[in-house]
């Protein structure tokens, strides 16, 4: 991908949206590969225990789909030099009955990238994300800066 020219850059310009889909096998290997655990990750009896609406994918993980549309983005994972949100609603995972968690789609998580500031003295960008599941805000004040 060829480098981004950061004097082509304007603030509220869209660096693109992606889908991503999480089912239980996904939350399985990313448990593993974390080392999270936490049973409301894969239990839905101990979720509902706790009053969630059953498992939800890991934070990390969200956060972690989110940001990869500002990596993609600029060419360079290494160029996102400071990543911050907030969690503002959990990510319900479904786990359809008589089905294998492999073959099922699972809940989609949809990523939306814009400008949101500009520092020509910095050469920076900072990139607002909006990401959300069924139409609702999963995380707030999601910003990446980007280092061009």
């Amino acid at each position: 991908m060829p480098a981004i020219a950061f004097e082509t850059l304007e603030k509220g310009q869209s660096i693109g949206a992606t889908t991503v889909r999480v089912n239980r096998a996904d939350l399985v290997r990313y448990a593993g590969a974390s080392g999270d655990f936490n049973p409301i990750h894969w239990n839905q009896r101990f979720a509902e225990e706790v009053g969630l609406p059953g498992v939800i994918a890991h934070g990390m993980f969200t956060m972690g789909s989110a940001v990869q549309l500002v990596s993609d983005w600029a060419g360079d994972p290494a160029a996102v030099i400071d990543y911050q949100t907030r969690f503002t609603k959990p990510v319900p995972v479904q786990d359809p009955a008589g089905s294998n968690p492999s073959d099922y789609a699972g809940t989609e998580i949809g990523i939306e990238g814009t400008i949101g500031a500009l520092d020509a003295e910095a050469r920076t960008a900072r990139v607002d994300l909006t990401v959300t599941v069924e139409g609702q805000k999963v995380l707030v004040k999601a910003q990446a800066l980007v280092q061009l």
